[in-house]
């Protein structure tokens, strides 16, 4: 069984965010960037699995996304990922999620995988489509923000435990086959120093927009949307103290809510 688990690099979730001038892109320049934390879930599944069944031949780790992209793939490799996959081109880089999930999608048929990982969502754009995008590509099954996996001791299918409002659900899924990872999964373990110095050595295969299956097809026969502008929250009015008398406060109070906040 080849696994391979999808990773994206996305800012830290204590980082000050800025939108450039221009309102195309966030400032992403001295602002540190980390491995989506749904995508850590997926990756330490992967290995754990491959370190309990001997019929997992491998796993893989692949990202698309700039040259910075290779940090985040290292600290995957550290962790027991065997080898890696780094999609870099700027024709990737105005692709939508249905594109990006395509052009994945291409890949994963081409290097023979039979099960893939990845996080649930992203934290940067909160989207969560990349995941059942990219089953519907593959023409897999999809489990989506599972929290618990069990494989088959055959190793051809495997159970998954999701949370579903009011109950937890149960279900049981053939390969090849998508799984999406939800928080409590599994935890993922730190690197250790050796397994970093190890992770420098092991094979990162780099791809361009050419070295992808039909990939000009791909991208021209899925309907893509553009990303218009980026704008920051608009920022909270301050708020307002009412005084005097309780009755008369009251009163002014369910006026505000009524005709200003529109709440009641």
């Amino acid at each position: 069984m080849k696994i391979l688990v999808v990773i994206k690099q996305v800012p830290d979730s204590t980082t000050n965010i800025k939108i450039r001038p221009d309102g195309e892109d966030i400032e992403r320049s001295g602002i540190k960037m980390v491995v989506d934390p749904f995508d850590e879930f997926a990756i330490e599944q992967a290995v754990q699995l491959k370190e309990k069944r001997s019929d997992v031949e491998s796993v893989t780790a692949l990202i698309m996304g700039p040259a910075r992209c290779s940090e985040a793939l290292r600290t995957i490799l550290a962790v027991g990922a065997d080898d890696a996959i780094h999609l870099q081109d700027e024709a990737f880089e105005k692709l939508d999620e249905l594109q990006v999930a395509a052009t994945l999608g291409a890949v994963i048929k081409d290097g023979g995988y039979e099960l893939v990982f990845r996080g649930k969502q992203e934290i940067d754009l909160d989207s969560g489509q990349l995941g059942p995008a990219l089953a519907e590509a593959l023409d897999w099954p999809h489990v989506g923000a599972a929290t618990k996996f069990e494989p088959a001791e055959d190793g051809k299918s495997f159970t998954a435990n999701r949370r579903i409002e009011g109950a937890d659900e149960r279900v049981e899924v053939r390969l090849p086959a998508l799984v999406t990872c939800e928080k409590g999964l599994c935890e993922m373990r730190y690197p250790s120093l050796p397994n970093l110095m190890k992770a420098k050595r092991k094979p990162v295969k780099a791809m361009t927009a050419a070295d992808v299956p039909g990939f000009a097809e791909i991208t021209a026969g899925v309907g893509g949307s553009e990303m218009h502008q980026f704008a920051p929250p608009p920022q909270r009015p301050p708020g307002r103290i009412l005084k005097g008398e309780a009755e008369e406060t009251a009163k002014e109070l369910v006026k505000l809510l009524r005709e200003e906040a529109k709440a009641i």
